[in-house]
Formats: C-alpha cells, sequence, structure tokens
C-alpha cells in the first residue's frame, strides 16, 4: 500500500505575537495526520519567535531570519519543506480542522498532481464561530482559463490559504516573486493556477480568514510601492490569461479588469493610470473615471473629488473598524468569562473546605 502523502502546512509570519498561537493550533489540529509545520519568523521584533516555540513538542519548526518580507519568507519554508502537498497559512488566519484531510479525499482515482485543490474560506474579526461564508462563482470546479475570467472579470479571488497545492505544481509555478509588495498571493496563485488541470472545489471546509482592516498587507492605503506592485501584479494576470486563449471575451475580460481596479491608481498616480489606458487601448478598450457612490456623490460639488473619495474609503472603514472594535470586546468578555467559569468549582471547594 501506497504510503499516505505528506502535507507541508508553511506558516510566514512577522511580529504576529497576538494570534500566531491559534494559527499554529489550527495546524496541529488537522485531522490528517501525516504533515509537517514549518514556522519562518521573518526578522520580528515582538514575542513571535517564543510563541511559535511553544509548539515544539508537537512537531512544528520555527525557522528564524532577517526580515526579508513575505515572499521571502514563503520561498524559503518552500525550500525547507519535503511535503507531497503544500499548504500556505497566514499567521493570524485558520484552517478548520478537516481541511487537508477533505480535499486530499476528493482526489479520484487517475487524477493527475496537476489537480489544484480550493476550498470556501469566510472573514472574522476576533470570534470564527461567527465567519459568514458567502459564495461566489470560484466556489466550483474551473478550468484554469474559466477560473482567471471570472476572478478578473467579478473582481473576486480565493484567500490563499484555500488552495492545497502539489509539490510539482508548486515546482512548475516557481518562486514567489520577492519584488511585489501587493498580491503577491495572487500573482503567485495565478501561476499555480496556469500550471495546474484546473480547480477542484471542496465543500463542506474551508478557512477562516482574520479581516484585520488597515494592518493588513493587502490594504493599498496611499502606499506608492503596493500601487506599483498591483500595476506590475494586473500586467502579469493579463499576461497569464492571453497565454491560455486569445479572443475577444478575453480581451474584454482584460478591460473590465482594469477598470475593477482603476480607483487605486485615479487620481494620484497619472503615470500608472496613463499606462493602464494605453494596454486598455491595445483590447480596444478605453477606462472610464471611477464613480462615486449615491451617498458620496453629492460632496464632489462642494468639497472637491479628493475629498468624497477619501470619504467614500474613510467611512466603510470606520463602520468595519467599530465592528472590528466591538467583536475585539465581546472576544474578550467571552474569554474571561471562559476564565472565570474554569475557576469556579475550584473557588467553591476552597469555599467549603
Amino acid at each position: 500500500m501506497a504510503a499516505k502523502p505528506l502535507v507541508s502546512i508553511l506558516i510566514p509570519a512577522y511580529n504576529a505575537e497576538e494570534w500566531i498561537a491559534d494559527s499554529i493550533q489550527s495546524a496541529v489540529a488537522q485531522t490528517w495526520q501525516r504533515k509537517e509545520i514549518i514556522v519562518i519568523d521573518d526578522g520580528s521584533t515582538d514575542g513571535t519567535a517564543d510563541a511559535a516555540r511553544r509548539f515544539g513538542a508537537q512537531g512544528v519548526t520555527l525557522v528564524s531570519t532577517s526580515n526579508h518580507g513575505l515572499s521571502a519568507a514563503v520561498n524559503h519554508a518552500l525550500q525547507l519543506c519535503q511535503g507531497d502537498y503544500i499548504q500556505e497559512l497566514d499567521s493570524d488566519d485558520l484552517l478548520a480542522p478537516d481541511k487537508i484531510e477533505r480535499q486530499l479525499a476528493a482526489l479520484r482515482p487517475g487524477d493527475s498532481m496537476r489537480v489544484l485543490l480550493s476550498s470556501p474560506w469566510a472573514p472574522f474579526y476576533y470570534r470564527p464561530r461567527h465567519a459568514h461564508f458567502v459564495r461566489n462563482s470560484l466556489w466550483k470546479d474551473l478550468s484554469p482559463v474559466e477560473w482567471l475570467l471570472r476572478k478578473m472579470t467579478e473582481g473576486i479571488h480565493m484567500q490563499n490559504a484555500t488552495w492545497l497545492v502539489s509539490r510539482e505544481l508548486a515546482e512548475a509555478a516557481g518562486p514567489w516573486d520577492v519584488n511585489l509588495d501587493y498580491d503577491q498571493d495572487g500573482e503567485y496563485f495565478a501561476r499555480v493556477l496556469l500550471a495546474s488541470e484546473g480547480t477542484r472545489f471542496v465543500p463542506e471546509t474551508g478557512i477562516f480568514y482574520r479581516a484585520s482592516g488597515t494592518n493588513s498587507i493587502s490594504y493599498i492605503g496611499n502606499s506608492n510601492r503596493k500601487k506599483e506592485s498591483l500595476l506590475v501584479s494586473m500586467k502579469l494576470h493579463i499576461k497569464y490569461l492571453r497565454s491560455m486563449e486569445e479572443s475577444e471575451r478575453v480581451h474584454n475580460a482584460c478591460v473590465t479588469y482594469m477598470q475593477n481596479w482603476y480607483h487605486n491608481f485615479y487620481p494620484s498616480r497619472p503615470d500608472l493610470m496613463f499606462e493602464l489606458q494605453s494596454l486598455a487601448s491595445q483590447f480596444g478598450g478605453r477606462l472610464v473615471p471611477p464613480q462615486l457612490r449615491w451617498k458620496y456623490a453629492w460632496m464632489k460639488s462642494i468639497f472637491g473629488w479628493t475629498a468624497a473619495t477619501r470619504a467614500q474609503m474613510a467611512l466603510p472603514q470606520l463602520k468595519a473598524s467599530l465592528l472590528r472594535h466591538w467583536d475585539r470586546v465581546m472576544f474578550k468578555w467571552e474569554r474571561q468569562g471562559t476564565t472565570v467559569n474554569h475557576r469556579t468549582p475550584a473557588s467553591s471547594v476552597a469555599e467549603g473546605d
């Protein structure tokens, strides 16, 4: 009987002291027993390494490096790992206990190592049981070209921990791009997809993505480096899609994709706007200024475009911040209540004595 495949769970971490123990625990608790867990501490200045080191007795390997960024940390882990399949996990996210086991069980006799396994995902703030799974059109088995078409046209994606990637696929895709400061995972998994035979979607399990707001690496804000990286990633996405199919629907999808992200460059980076317009014109398209939602459009005539745009960005962020704060309060209250309840029996005995 062939041995069960070894799964490498790779956790890159930088100043992740607050949540990394939860993430590691979700990896340790996987019902798939044949696994290795590697944490790359990317030059953290807090207690990240100490938190990870506590799991040494449970088979977790900690490797500390100087700070070189997310992509370099993942690449280092990829060089060290021995798994037949690779599971990347951000240091504040959580795997459902049966995530890996269900995905591997979905493989069929005769499947090649080029089948790319995916799963549902849901965002949460502090309490994962309140995560809300919202299906989108990527939650199904798809060919590589159809998957990229839907992602680029509809402005949707799969969170990076949803994927379970064979070593063969990872080697075919190559390393993460260390020159990108934004959408590193999106660009990398587009290459994985390109090398695959298509996706196999596995329902009834998944991952929990911690929505950390403006502290997230996926938040662009006013960062010029991230805007420049986004443009590079977008051009690569377009290149990958066109390498699979050159058609009118692909050209239309490319223009729609650029329009979907145009607001990140307008009007602060006219140089990048010009690049996108030139690229759109190659497909017979033209990008138009992003539209303000009706709740903010009236501000434009009074305060100007910039102020109205900032309000459109800031107010939803404020709402999310308030929800995040409330969830944090409830999380701490519930945790404190659990601690008190655990102590109650001992206290009662002491008083009875």
